[in-house]
This record gives C-alpha cells, structure tokens and sequence, in this order.
C-alpha cells in the first residue's frame, strides 16, 4: 500500500518534461508535460509517474483506479501467504509429576507441529532452588522428547529462579 501513496498522478506531476510509455508499453519519447497530459486525455486515461527518480521522470498512461486496485490485491496476496511465528510458553515444576509431565510434552509437541517456537520454563521455589540438577535434567529429557519435533533455539540456563529454553520447530515441518 506504501507504493501507492508515493505515485503523482496527473497534475500532481512536478517535471518540465517527462518520458512517456503509452497504456501498450511503446515509448513516446521526452515529451513536456502540458503534452504528456493532453495524451493521456486522449486515451481517457491517466498519467501516473512510475519512476520518479530518473531524468526526466518516467511517466506511464493507464487507468490508475484499476492500477490501485491491483496493487491493493497484490497486498492482500502477500498478507494472506506470510506466516506468523507465535512464541507459546509452557512452565514446569521440578517436582512435576509424570502424568502432567506428560500433558505438557504433548502441548510443546502441539505447538511445535503447529510451527510456533515454544518456550520451556521451569519455575523453582524455596527450596527447590537447592537443586537445579532436577530441572537440568527435566530439561535434558524434554529436548530429547521433542527431537521428532524440533530443535533446541536457546540452550537451557538459569535466569533468576527460572530455568529457561526455547524449541523452534523443524524447517522440514510446515503449520497445517
């Protein structure tokens, strides 16, 4: 949509002289402006400058409505196709039991399929904090899990009294 705004059409147009294409794309030459519009009338169209930079200016004859419209559609397009990566979280305990262990591996597993990096997180409270070895290996086990999945981003390491890593999803896996 930017390149649009950018576009003079008409008398908008602040060159002496313009380089004009006609609406089939033949080149009419260096002509002065007040004669590149009287054309462009001629062919009920528009006089859109398209390359403003040159010297002279490179101006081109065409129904801009229609040339908006498309640009507006090729927009659109280009939306529609990005894909967007969402980060998604999920928090552990050290002390987190085997079912709900379990549970959380199929979320990573999930949001992984899904082509969204996924952040794992094991919080530690009192106590806990005495022995990171259980969250170092609670972390070695999901990495080893989510090998079908994805692969490693951030390597697992201690910020505060959280033990922290982020997976990203295989290239080879496309979001459905």
């Amino acid at each position: 949509m930017s390149i649009i705004k950018e576009v003079r059409v008409n008398r908008e147009i602040r060159a002496k002289e313009v380089r004009v294409i006609d609406p089939e794309g033949k080149q009419l030459g260096i002509l002065p402006l007040i004669e590149a519009l009287r054309t462009a009338a001629q062919y009920d169209l528009d006089l859109v400058e398209v390359s403003p930079k040159s010297d002279p200016p490179v101006c081109r004859i065409m129904d801009y409505g229609k040339f908006k419209y498309q640009q507006s559609k090729k927009a659109h397009e280009a939306k529609k196709k990005q894909t967007i990566v969402h980060l998604k979280e999920v928090k552990f305990r050290p002390k987190t039991e085997e079912h709900d262990f379990q549970f959380k591996l199929r979320h990573i597993e999930r949001f992984l399929r899904e082509g969204n990096k996924t952040k794992v997180t094991i919080l530690f409270r009192g106590r806990e904090l005495a022995h990171p070895e259980m969250g170092k290996t609670m972390m070695e086990r999901i990495i080893e899990e989510m090998k079908p999945y994805g692969k490693v981003e951030q390597l697992p390491k201690f910020e505060g009294r959280n033990f922290v890593m982020v997976l990203t999803p295989l290239s080879s896996q496309k979001p459905s």
